[in-house]
């Protein structure tokens, strides 16, 4: 997209120098025929997806797509996704194979063999029908990462009840809303969390809910605090354990769904404020997380692997619970944040548990860059086989520094690039067939059709930004929206879709810029841009610059308003350790900017801070520096892990004729 469309780019920002996948990967990888890609260039291609999956009633058609976008996978087919990611790995004979390794906060340890997972989902399947929940019944989890999280989605799908799960960490505003918008009338939850060690109270939370809400609600209280948070069960309530245990012992039958039923509901955000229920289908959905757990993430049974997400959102879903599960493999849960109660504390557990394959976040990664090669260095990594990105687009620098200190040099990348709404990885490298090239996810996987186009839905030439768009239909794509297909037709498919020619475009809502080879390089969402002077400037672009600079670990850029009303770019830059706010540094950042985007994107303040505003869940809350760059009052912060660093940054922005403040 050239500047006639406003986006003001001057030259395409460099990916990194390409790797290519050792021989000895190669040599163990899961899938290694580059012929791949003819396979799936028609929909039967994803049977291979579907014969990961045991079928309780063969499906008769791979995709329906007379009712586009409205597409069915798989139609005619049955099957349970609890009894695929439980009952027939038992069946198998894996029956002491371990499941998953929780590790908690507190450093607790509970080792779950897939026979322990069955025996619980079992009997909290039974308390659920006892409690009256019944098939397609909306069950809401509000659970923080213990294990009774994907105990309680296994124990839905069993008996053929979608769950809606809501991260624990969002306020009882949220939860009410999201409960409201999906019917539901029970919750499971608990008493609390603890919260860099401190005892948090979660049901406080759920009461205020509860008392929002117009309608009854049965609810089951996990007790996972004892002593240390003491509480009261009211009407309505049950606790977990005891209500578990009048049913010790007792199996369900999985309830066979068919591959179009609704196996979760998942609220995202939505363009108009109101959180979106993207629905997810049973079939499809589970045919597509095996697939890429399988070919994208390298995932064999016998490994131990960590997606080091919270399942609260779609990425613990996909890729903690249901795609290594299905394939029976060892899932690690994490409870605790990379740095507590030390910086090393993600390292430790790679080395204990000899983790195989460890799948995290860009943000992790830049904070392990601004802590210092000593936290990893100091612990056996190499059992690592594989190392993966989610989440957000990862910049050259920090990819290259997981590649040397985490991977040594011997770990494939796969640069993940996928959404709530598709449920699964659609873009990313095959890392026994592709070279990696740092900053570029990869091309579209097998079945995937990914394009960059402008504003009338015309491909840019190479290296222009554009539009990211997916213009086929992919099994883990989300079916509806839960509050109606007609705003499931407006949110994605009507800008650049035209239904007189049968054409059904998928609009991301992120741009990107694509290579010769097919190669897409992220620049984040459409939304997140900067108008300067006329010229809509990536975020993400600016940001990958600012981090492309020896000594930055991370940056966040927003706009504000100048005293002449116009709007300025205004950064936030944390630095590695011993750099500081380096004069060397600020003056780097000016030349990377202007030498891979150009002057108009050059920030008028650059304010140096230790760290960034982050939620619980990693996100950098840019909405605050935002409010902080233009003086205004705070929004919520109570989702913030680190409030404190707000009020520094408010000093620090507020000291004009600071020389690390002001450009030269």
């Amino acid at each position: 997209m050239d500047d006639r469309n406003g986006w003001g780019r001057e030259r395409p920002a460099p990916t990194g120098s390409p790797r290519n996948p050792s021989p000895s990967f190669v040599d163990q990888a899961n899938v290694t025929d580059d012929r791949i890609h003819e396979e799936f260039d028609e929909p039967a291609g994803w049977e291979r997806a579907a014969d990961l999956l045991t079928w309780d009633e063969p499906y008769g058609t791979v995709l329906e797509d007379e009712d586009a976008p409205f597409y069915r996978w798989f139609t005619g087919g049955e099957l349970n996704a609890s009894y695929n990611c439980l009952d027939r790995h038992i069946e198998a004979g894996r029956k002491t194979h371990t499941a998953i390794r929780w590790e908690g906060k507190r450093g607790e340890r509970e080792t779950y063999t897939y026979q322990d997972l069955f025996v619980e989902v079992n009997e909290l399947a039974a308390a659920l029908g006892e409690l009256g929940v019944g098939e397609d019944d909306v069950v809401t989890i509000y659970l923080p990462m213990i294990p009774e999280l994907p105990i309680a989605m296994l124990a839905c799908a069993r008996i053929g009840a979608p769950h809606s799960v809501v991260f624990a960490g969002l306020s009882a505003d949220a939860l009410a809303t999201r409960m409201d918008a999906a019917d539901s009338e029970y919750l499971l939850t608990c008493d609390g969390y603890y919260r860099r060690g401190d005892a948090f109270n979660q049901k406080s939370k759920v009461d205020n809910a509860r008392i929002a809400l117009d309608h009854d609600v049965q609810t089951v209280v996990v007790d996972r605090l004892g002593d240390d948070l003491p509480h009261v069960l009211g009407d309505g309530e049950r606790d977990y354990h005891d209500l578990c245990a009048e049913f010790t012992g007792e199996t369900v039958e999985p309830v066979s769904r068919d591959a179009e039923d609704m196996l979760f509901l998942m609220y995202t955000s939505g363009t108009t404020g109101e959180p979106k229920g993207v629905v997810h289908s049973t079939g499809g959905y589970l045919a597509h997380v095996a697939w890429t757990s399988h070919a994208v993430l390298d995932v064999k049974p016998e490994d131990t692997y960590w997606c080091a997400a919270d399942i609260g959102w779609i990425t613990g879903h996909s890729y903690i619970v249901y795609g290594p599960l299905a394939l029976g493999t060892t899932t690690v849960m994490y409870e605790g944040t990379p740095d507590y109660p030390d910086r090393d504390r993600l390292w430790e557990i790679v080395d204990r548990n000899a983790v195989d394959v460890f799948y995290t976040a860009p943000t992790a990664i830049r904070a392990f860059m601004k802590w210092g090669e000593e936290y990893p260095a100091g612990h056996d990594l190499s059992s690592l086989r594989l190392l993966g990105t989610v989440g957000e687009p990862i910049s050259p620098r920090p990819w290259e520094w997981y590649y040397e200190h985490i991977g040594d040099e011997e770990c494939p990348i796969v640069d993940t690039w996928w959404q709530t709404e598709t449920g699964a990885i659609t873009v990313s490298t095959l890392p026994g067939i592709d070279e990696m090239r740092p900053g570029a996810a990869g091309p579209a996987l097998p079945g995937i059709d990914a394009r960059v186009v402008d504003d009338s839905g015309t491909e840019v030439e190479p290296g222009e930004p554009g539009y990211l768009v997916l213009a086929r239909p992919w099994p883990g794509m989300a079916r509806t929206l839960y509050d109606g297909d007609d705003r499931f037709i407006e949110e994605y498919w009507t800008r650049f879709s035209d239904p007189e020619a049968d054409r059904w475009w998928y609009e991301s809502g992120d741009a990107a810029r694509i290579d010769e080879d097919g190669y897409i390089t992220v620049l984040g969402r459409v939304d997140d841009v900067i108008n300067v002077s006329g010229r809509r400037l990536s975020t993400m672009e600016i940001e990958s610059a600012i981090a492309g600079v020896d000594g930055v670990a991370e940056a966040a850029v927003v706009g504000r308003t100048s005293g002449a009303g116009d709007t300025e770019i205004c950064a936030y830059v944390s630095t590695e350790s011993g750099y500081d706010s380096d004069p060397t540094v600020r003056r780097s950042i000016f030349d990377n900017i202007e030498s891979t985007i150009g002057t108009i994107a050059r920030p008028a303040a650059v304010v140096f801070t230790p760290e960034l505003p982050k939620t619980r869940s990693g996100k950098i809350m840019r909405r605050l520096l935002e409010d902080v760059a233009n003086g205004e009052e705070l929004g919520d912060t109570s989702a913030l892990r680190n409030p404190e660093i707000v009020g520094e940054i408010q000093a620090e922005i507020g000291n004009e004729g600071d020389e690390d403040v002001r450009p030269p």
